[in-house]
């Protein structure tokens, strides 16, 4: 019988953390921190006036990060 090398792999878990920050006066929207990172609310019809969607002479994206949460989206800022 062949002897086979198994290698050992170790799964690590990553815990997020999600914090919910003060609610913005002006709009009464809060910001999200995810694992350190600020994140803004907009509404889709908000997102046209952002950056989002747009992309530089080399063809990569302005906005990189961002997530979709209860019927917002989340751009870090």
């Amino acid at each position: 019988m062949d002897n086979i090398n198994v290698k050992q792999i170790k799964l690590y878990t990553m815990q997020n953390t999600i914090k919910f920050l003060k609610p913005d006066t002006a709009t009464g929207k809060q910001k999200i921190q995810l694992n350190g990172i600020t994140y803004k609310p907009y509404t889709i019809c908000q997102l046209a006036d952002t950056k989002f969607g747009q992309v530089d002479e080399d063809g990569f994206s302005h906005i990189t990060t961002w997530f979709n949460y209860k019927g917002l989206t989340y751009v870090a800022v």
